[in-house]
């Protein structure tokens, strides 16, 4: 999937040098980036953060999106980078987040606990995994679109869920074992 026709004129006006054609850009995908780098850190801020930098990288290397490609599996694979990079630099500031929101759930209501231990799930796999979860999952990417963005191959998008959606369904198996009893 390539750039639609307004995307395309969007960028190539923003590479002219125009900041309202690029300011559409950023609305169209907005939502979606931050959606992904709130998925792949847990927290708000650090989201918000990320994906500014993923739209601030994206001006910046402009003139390198070739095209053969969706601009938004672009920009999911910029945001990627950005948060694997953010997360290799702050293993530190993940267990602070991680304590966060265990400390929350505890004082939440039913249905809030079970996104917050889904969140916490999502945070103790693998980077790499989060990223192919939250890209197919979250985002609805098919595998091809998931490897595009990724880097990587469709065969190792699969075996990255397979491994994350074992991983998610031993740390999350209290909850399913409750729904059964219930």
């Amino acid at each position: 999937m390539v750039a639609t026709g307004n995307e395309q004129e969007w960028i190539l006006q923003s590479r002219h040098g125009d900041p309202e054609a690029f300011a559409a850009l950023i609305r169209a995908h907005q939502r979606m980036i931050h959606a992904l780098t709130y998925r792949m850190t847990g927290s708000l801020a650090d989201a918000e953060d990320l994906a500014q930098e993923t739209f601030i990288q994206a001006h910046q290397q402009l003139a390198q999106f070739r095209g053969d490609s969706a601009f938004g599996a672009w920009l999911c694979r910029i945001a990627v980078n950005r948060c694997l990079n953010w997360r290799k630099r702050g293993v530190r500031r993940s267990r602070l987040h991680e304590e966060w929101a265990r400390e929350q759930a505890s004082r939440a209501a039913p249905d809030e606990t079970l996104g917050h231990r889904v969140q916490e799930a999502l945070l103790q796999l693998k980077p790499r995994q989060r990223a192919a979860i939250v890209l197919t999952v979250y985002e609805g990417m098919n595998h091809a679109q998931a490897a595009h963005a990724l880097g990587c191959s469709e065969t190792t998008v699969s075996w990255r869920l397979f491994t994350a959606r074992a991983k998610l369904k031993r740390l999350l198996a209290d909850l399913h074992d409750k729904r059964a009893s219930a």
